[in-house]
């Protein structure tokens, strides 16, 4: 049509063959593509039948093939809402999480088509065009919100036009031609374009969407706020990741390849399924769905559970607050506003994801495994009431941190960890916390060093298979820095004593943690002719991986072409195996001279 040439429709609107087919005219498509084959059998003009596969499209309402037909089509001139919705992006007038997304958003709006607005339909939008005949007879067009308003335009053109004379178009609008009003049309801004609700709620905040529709719908949403609003719709966009099967396929309803939700959740809980894949969605990138991820969401909510029924199973009396305890209650009050810092920094930037983790780590590896091992009583003893008192502010922090992703285990414990009132919920909380003085800071650093410690103490009692009931002598080598958290170390150390000695023991296992030296003297704990054994064995493993370091360092063809970066790991690697030699013939020494 646009170029005037002459158009050749093989089909009648209702399927069946028209006069421009030359032969079959008249009957169902279905049956003349049976009848070709026969004629031409009967012809002896076929050669041979074969079958195969082909890609045929099925209508998803009737269940029918989808027949390629040439027709008239609406269209709307797409250059002026290009002009309009690309700067405000490129700008950061509206921001895109994660960026790399503008590109794409630039590429398409740079190479704008006229949009195909109309769809051969019978639900949706009926397109408001009505058609007549002005006065010489041809065909006429108006466009007009009711047949009333049509039929004033169409007497216009002809006067003798009546209303039963309006054809009005069959064809219905794109869906994403109505859905690019959503910002504005869910509070009635084009009925109403002044209304309160759309005064007071637009622009709004966020919109959250998949990068397969950033064309489709972003940018149409954006084009719409701009013509009919004179302002952008929303301030942010945060693309999520596209869930994908572990063949790379997108899921999708027509693949049959997406898991049933509603089973994983009974499976692995609401907030499982959430946790788990929030874990690894990253904003903007894909994600191979994995039933594991659920499983680990699950894991993590079976964490904080058991967490919660150690420290509510704790009994309670009031009786002096132990050093340990404040150090513990004090530093992991600082954490946590470290912590809350970061967290807000991540929201900010939209790295969801990231805050998730970071929330996990803080739960998992700060409270579970250091701040609760730091404080929990001995067993059948009480803890003393500031300490639970502080933790139970501790957990329910923690909860609020949570509770975005995790929304139901965390309503549910906030309801039982104090007395609530009909109403209250987590949901309506808010997370208030100061930022952390210097000195919080300085503890927190300090903290980090004495896990270190107690780190370092623990690896030895596994490498020399040391039970963890036994208690052990520590020995720190100089000048005590830690002295203010004796009391921690001995009790998550299992320490019977810690001296400062000029030089360790002869028999002692000794680490460093930053510049401070630290030894554990073994003396009769461990068996010396095993120890030698696994020492000579693993020296025996070290000095062939040298031998091999050293002659490929040796080698003059290698070090002239191989790239520096290369050659510098491989000389870190001859240096450490050295120093790890050396090390290990040293304690070899000093247990043959036991």
């Amino acid at each position: 049509l646009k170029h005037n040439l002459e158009t050749i429709d093989i089909f009648n609107d209702d399927g069946t063959m028209s006069n421009a087919a030359g032969l079959y005219v008249g009957q169902d498509r279905m049956d003349v593509r049976k009848q070709i084959s026969i004629d031409l059998e009967k012809a002896g003009l076929m050669e041979s039948i074969e079958d195969y596969n082909n890609k045929v499209g099925y209508s998803e309402r009737t269940n029918v093939p989808i027949e390629p037909k040439l027709s008239t089509q609406w269209f709307l001139k797409m250059q002026h809402f290009a002009d309009i919705a690309l700067e405000p992006v490129m700008k950061d007038d509206i921001e895109f999480y994660p960026k790399k997304y503008k590109n794409t958003y630039r590429h398409w709006l740079e190479n704008i088509k006229d949009w195909c607005i109309s769809r051969q339909l019978w639900w949706g939008h009926r397109i408001p065009a009505y058609y007549f005949k002005d006065i010489q007879g041809k065909n006429a067009i108006v466009v007009a919100e009711n047949k009333e308003k049509a039929l004033a335009l169409a007497t216009a053109i002809n006067p003798n036009v009546t209303i039963a004379d309006l054809q009005q178009e069959s064809d219905c609008l794109d869906t994403w031609f109505s859905s690019w009003l959503w910002p504005i049309s869910v509070f009635n801004g084009i009925n109403e374009p002044d209304n309160e609700e759309i005064k007071y709620y637009y622009p709004t905040s966020d919109l959250v969407t998949g990068p397969d529709i950033i064309f489709f719908w972003v940018a149409r949403m954006i084009m719409a706020g701009y013509e009919y609003r004179k302002n952008f719709p929303f301030k942010h966009v945060y693309f999520t990741g596209i869930v994908r099967d572990n063949l790379g396929r997108k899921m999708s309803k027509s693949l049959g390849n997406s898991p049933d939700p509603l089973e994983l959740i009974n499976k692995y809980g609401a907030d499982g399924v959430r946790m788990g894949m929030m874990l690894c969605a990253p904003a903007g990138n894909d994600i191979l769905f994995d039933e594991s991820l659920c499983e680990q969401g699950r894991n993590f909510n079976n964490k904080i559970w058991n967490a919660f029924r150690l420290v509510k199973g704790w009994s309670v009396a009031d009786i002096d607050q132990p050093k340990a305890n404040k150090i513990a209650t004090g530093w992991f009050d600082a954490k946590l506003k470290a912590v809350n810092i970061e967290l807000e920094e991540q929201f900010k930037g939209y790295r969801i994801s990231e805050a998730l983790m970071t929330v996990y780590r803080l739960f998992w590896d700060e409270f579970s495994s250091w701040y609760l091992e730091m404080i929990k009583p001995q067993y059948g003893c009480p803890i003393d009431k500031k300490t639970y008192d502080a933790t139970l502010r501790f957990f329910e922090t923690l909860l609020k941190m949570l509770h975005p992703f995790m929304p139901f285990i965390t309503e549910e414990l906030w309801q039982h960890i104090f007395e609530r009132g009909d109403g209250q919920s987590i949901m309506l909380e808010r997370l208030t916390l100061q930022s952390p003085s210097e000195k919080e800071q300085k503890l927190v650093e300090q903290i980090e060093s004495m896990k270190q410690i107690v780190s370092g103490i623990r690896t030895i009692r596994n490498q020399k298979n040391i039970a963890p009931k036994v208690e052990l002598n520590f020995e720190i080598v100089g000048t005590n820095n830690f002295e203010q958290y004796n009391s921690v170390i001995t009790k998550m150390a299992n320490l019977k004593s810690i001296n400062v000695v000029k030089e360790k023991s002869s028999d002692a296992s000794a680490f460093m943690v930053g510049t401070d030296s630290f030894a554990v003297p073994l003396g009769d704990l461990i068996d010396v002719d095993a120890e030698i054994k696994k020492l000579e064995k693993e020296l025996l493993h070290l000095e062939g991986f040298l031998k091999g370091v050293t002659a490929k360092l040796s080698n003059a063809n290698f070090v002239a072409h191989a790239p520096e970066a290369i050659i510098a790991k491989e000389r870190k690697k001859q240096s450490d195996s050295e120093e790890k030699i050396a090390a290990i013939k040293a304690d070899i020494e000093e247990l043959k001279a036991k």
